[in-house]
């Protein structure tokens, strides 16, 4: 990959999506980037089952920045930190992540409005005001740093569309580059969250968006597409059904579709550099 990239804050176009490739380790980073992505991201889920803990609040902000630093090293791709609610409740403590993130070459990251590790979202005074606390900080950097502000409630059942396009909207007052619904129900209401905001929005393909492909994303104004845990959940499945079916019954058959070496390899090699 010696040609030109593009910044990763030119990559978010209305209607015409890029897929942010959520990877979990150096390895998934390089087939991702092989195939194709233009974008590597964490995903606080996946990274957090890598550890052998549960999504939601079970990472610390150190483990997270690693983790991410490793995936900045795996290719020459850009880089997001899926960041949770930035590793404290007050704006002080998402103000030190997102300093940390961009000193250490991150690219962008994500913030989200829950209170982890419980699933309630912080007050809209608060959940703006770490928001604004995270644009300065990300503003301060030395490197173009995109802040994404990701709103969650309609995902876990705490608030409606409505209440997520009004803290969406503040936190595009508050200088978010890029803001974030997660599956907020159908692409109707995809579409009335991208027309609410002029900042870029992200789309996550999971759930029932699964079945919607990347034109129909762009025909409702999305710009991003990250796919969350939902590639790491995939290779989980194969172990799940491969295990039951191994210890269950004792049929290996469920590996007749590993992939070779001949796949992996080479996909491996293109981002080695030289000593």
């Amino acid at each position: 990959m010696s040609q030109t990239l593009p910044s990763f804050r030119d990559l978010h176009q209305p209607g015409n999506p890029f897929i942010l490739a959520n990877a979990w380790d150096k390895g998934s980073a390089r087939m991702l980037a092989a195939m194709g992505a233009k974008a590597i991201a964490t995903s606080s889920a996946a990274h957090a089952f890598t550890l052998g803990r549960p999504d939601m609040g079970y990472v610390s902000r150190e483990e997270a920045l690693d983790h991410a630093v490793d995936l900045l090293q795996a290719t020459p791709l850009p880089v997001s930190g899926d960041l949770e609610n930035g590793y404290g409740a007050i704006p002080n403590d998402v103000a030190k992540t997102i300093e940390q993130a961009a000193k250490l070459g991150l690219n962008g990251a994500c913030i989200e409005d829950t209170d982890l590790p419980s699933d309630q979202p912080y007050a809209f005074e608060m959940a703006v005001e770490r928001v604004e606390a995270a644009v300065q900080a990300a503003r301060s950097a030395k490197s173009d740093f995109v802040l994404t502000a990701r709103a969650d409630g309609v995902m876990l059942g705490t608030y409606d569309v409505a209440e997520a396009i009004r803290r969406i909207q503040a936190f595009e007052r508050a200088g978010a580059d890029c803001l974030y619904v997660p599956v907020p129900g159908n692409l109707e209401a995809q579409s009335a969250i991208c027309k609410a905001v002029s900042a870029p929005v992200n789309a996550l393909a999971a759930g029932g968006f699964l079945a919607h492909d990347l034109q129909e994303f762009a025909n409702v104004g999305v710009a991003r597409i990250s796919l969350g845990s939902a590639l790491a959940r995939a290779t989980h499945r194969v172990i799940l059904d491969a295990g039951k079916a191994m210890f269950g019954e004792g049929d290996f058959s469920a590996m007749c579709h590993s992939t070779g070496s001949s796949a992996i390899d080479p996909m491996m090699a293109m981002f080695e550099q030289p000593e």
